[in-house]
């Protein structure tokens, strides 16, 4: 698997998509740096940038890897190596190439602003480790729909809808059900449809890290009572955490039984 791994980040890493993915974080954590007065307020800046985007990537990097290196991976399925091994490994160098151009692009421009100095620097590493996790997240999301599906157009489809719904859609419904049923407690209900998306948990912890719930409305003080605790903290990171390893057992069981 670790050789599967440094082939396809290799492969990955003298892609030009890579690069390009690379120099737009680059040139962006410049630019807000030069335009914003202080680190805080470039960080604040970059929030919608990184939950949005971040996912975006993913999903479109994890189903156009799968489907262009389906060749390579049926030569790999003819020799003595069992499919997980296979599979786990190319999600892997995907992934870890994806987070390597998304930590290394902002890294740069911050690191010469001078964050390692800030007391901001936690408020970074948070947004990098959010955007770490979604990278993660929506990679495998998107394995698991191009497992699924041998046409590629329905496979690229799917995992942009999947994407838009999770970002967009989920968020508008979410919105509307509250005003709807605003009479009712809905306290609990507002954590349990946070939990069910990761976009929406990865920017709710970033929020609440950098203090400005305020933005959440009226569910901000629900979410500050839960997440801003030690309990709620761990139990969030918890749930990101699933939320690459059940995608990830679904690539090896789905893997296991596909006929190649």
């Amino acid at each position: 698997m670790i050789r599967i791994l440094k082939f396809s980040f290799a492969d990955l890493a003298r892609s030009r998509w890579s690069y390009i993915y690379f120099a737009f974080y680059l040139v962006l954590g410049f630019t807000l740096l030069f335009l914003n007065e202080s680190l805080g307020k470039a960080i604040v800046t970059l929030i919608n940038v990184i939950i949005v985007l971040t996912p975006l990537i993913g999903t479109m990097f994890g189903t156009m890897y799968y489907y262009n290196s389906k060749e390579f991976t049926e030569l790999l399925l003819a020799q003595p190596v069992k499919r997980s091994t296979i599979f786990l490994g190319q999600y892997l160098g995907l992934s870890l190439s994806l987070s390597g151009s998304l930590v290394v692009g902002l890294g740069i421009p911050f690191f010469v602003y001078g964050i390692t100095k800030s007391g901001e620097i936690w408020d970074f590493g948070l947004l990098l480790v959010a955007g770490f996790f979604l990278t993660f997240i929506f990679v495998a999301l998107s394995f698991n729909i191009a497992l699924s599906n041998e046409n590629r157009i329905k496979g690229f489809g799917y995992s942009i809808l999947m994407w838009l719904f999770l970002a967009v859609i989920y968020d508008g419904l979410f919105l509307l059900s509250l005003m709807v049923f605003n009479d009712y407690p809905l306290d609990k209900a507002s954590l349990f449809a946070t939990v069910l998306n990761p976009i929406d948990l990865a920017r709710i912890l970033v929020l609440l890290k950098l203090d400005i719930s305020a933005l959440l409305g009226y569910t901000g003080a629900v979410f500050r009572k839960f997440f801003g605790t030690q309990l709620g903290l761990v139990t969030s990171f918890t749930i990101l955490i699933l939320w690459v390893v059940l995608p990830v057992l679904r690539i090896v069981r789905k893997a296991k039984k596909k006929d190649f």
